[in-house]
């Protein structure tokens, strides 16, 4: 019998798994025409206000449902099914981030045929959220004033992995040291492409550029023939210990 040791890179079997699933979660929502948006952020950051602001926006215009992932609790839930809006509650157990597994089980207790969009609000994570491709057509975060414009340096994959940046609690702008120029410098040095909207769910500033962009998305993708969008496709690098 041999003694020798089998290594298994289970960090690499995960990830690849993961692919699978996230291909097969957008397939399944391509085919229903429902668009999924994965939002990421740190806490605190403002998520639930922000997705919750965005539905009072658009809700005249699109179907939402949420996808509220902690690791305990069903406080963010609770605060957008008060509101009407259909909500399922992802506890990670102790994990954080979701990747597309989880989301795929979250999504199985939704009415996607009365759904237009499903907004994820990730785990609050600057790390780990940014590995795990969740099957989302676009991923967005959110960086607070409060938390410094030093965070693209800290955390460079979660800026470069999103499609949108939303700079929220922008009312403290007059209060803070942020410097709006520099974080733009160092966010788009790590992606050119990304658009960014400076907004305050608290005051609504903001919120009709950033709303316009998501209408556009979740009806483009909902009616392709219109115009061609491309879905979020192999851009998540394992780069942590997540």
């Amino acid at each position: 019998m041999s003694n020798a040791v089998r290594l298994i890179e289970i960090k690499e079997e995960i990830h690849a798994d993961n692919e699978r699933v996230a291909q097969s979660v957008r397939s399944h929502l391509t085919e229903k025409k429902t668009f999924l948006l994965n939002l990421m952020s740190s806490p605190g950051a403002g998520k639930t206000s922000t997705i919750l602001k965005t539905i009072d926006t658009l809700r005249d215009r699109l179907r939402f449902g949420v996808l509220e992932a902690d690791i305990d609790s069903t406080v963010d839930a609770d605060l957008i099914a008060a509101r009407g809006i259909s909500a399922v509650q992802l506890r990670t157990g102790g994990f954080c981030h979701l990747d597309a597994a989880m989301v795929a089980k979250g999504l199985e207790a939704l009415d996607l045929d009365a759904l237009d969009v499903v907004l994820i609000e990730n785990v609050g994570n600057l790390v780990c959220p940014a590995e795990f491709d969740t099957g989302a057509v676009r991923n967005v975060m959110i960086l607070s004033v409060p938390e410094g414009d030093d965070k693209p340096l800290k955390y460079p994959l979660m800026f470069t992995v999103s499609d949108v940046l939303l700079v929220n609690k922008i009312d403290y702008l007059g209060v803070s040291d942020f410097h709006l120029g520099a974080m733009r410098e160092r966010v788009l040095r790590l992606n050119p492409r990304i658009r960014i909207f400076e907004i305050s769910a608290r005051t609504g500033q903001g919120f009709d550029q950033w709303t316009a962009w998501l209408s556009e998305e979740a009806n483009t993708f909902i009616e392709p023939a219109s115009a061609g969008l491309q879905p979020m496709i192999g851009k998540f690098t394992s780069t942590s210990r997540c």
